[in-house]
């Protein structure tokens, strides 16, 4: 018995692109476009509807006005439907840009002038619940932004116990018997293992990781 094709929900802005990308994947025995979308917006809604088993995102949407990126529509997807393959397809090849999206949530991250096999292998990895990157990208990358992120330790996680209570550095520093300079110090610390700048970021995103439960 032959496997049910996978079905993709393709969402890029330019109806050219779509059309390529349609032809080209309809031309595997395996892969289905069940739709398409034109923006951020359109492709969330398809995609709760349809509930593909990828979807292949645009990164930009320049087209649209005002409307959200690709990153933007993926992590709204991946908070409404946890889960659902995506993988973003792009002209721009920067690890910025790569890492953003992977952390966003996709499951995969190909080049619009990749060849085709690249797309392919992107997609079919993606609906079998794997991470598909184009080849170039995988040594660089997939290290980075699938290794775990670094653990705060136990001091760290007091000194941002006692900000989320409200105390200032030189309350933290008397609390924990330390220099305000100590404090300081485990501050900058904090923020960088958490990707933050900020007291309120830094408390918002140990909460998020799990880290901190307020009360």
């Amino acid at each position: 018995m032959t496997p049910a094709a996978r079905r993709v929900l393709i969402a890029d802005d330019h109806p050219v692109v779509r059309a390529g990308l349609r032809a080209l994947l309809e031309g595997a025995p395996d892969l289905d476009v069940i739709a398409e979308a034109g923006s951020g917006e359109e492709a969330i809604r398809l995609a709760l509807e349809l509930a593909p088993d990828v979807v292949l995102m645009d990164l930009r949407f320049a087209g649209t006005s005002g409307g959200i990126d690709g990153i933007e529509a993926i992590r709204r997807l991946t908070a409404e439907a946890p889960g659902m393959p995506v993988v973003m397809l792009t002209s721009y090849s920067g690890r910025t840009e790569v890492v953003r999206a992977l952390e966003s949530g996709a499951r995969g991250y190909v080049l619009k002038a990749g060849p085709p096999a690249d797309l392919f292998r992107a997609v079919r990895s993606a609906a079998e619940g794997g991470l598909g990157l184009a080849a170039e990208m995988v040594g660089e990358l997939v290290g980075q932004v699938v290794a775990p992120p670094p653990e705060l330790t136990q001091r760290e996680k007091e000194v941002v116990r006692l900000m989320a209570d409200g105390h200032s550095n030189r309350s933290i520093a008397e609390s924990l018997y330390l220099s305000e300079a100590t404090v300081k110090t485990h501050l900058v610390r904090i923020y960088r293992k958490l990707g933050v700048d900020n007291r309120a970021a830094a408390v918002s995103e140990a909460v998020r990781r799990g880290l901190l439960e307020l009360t």
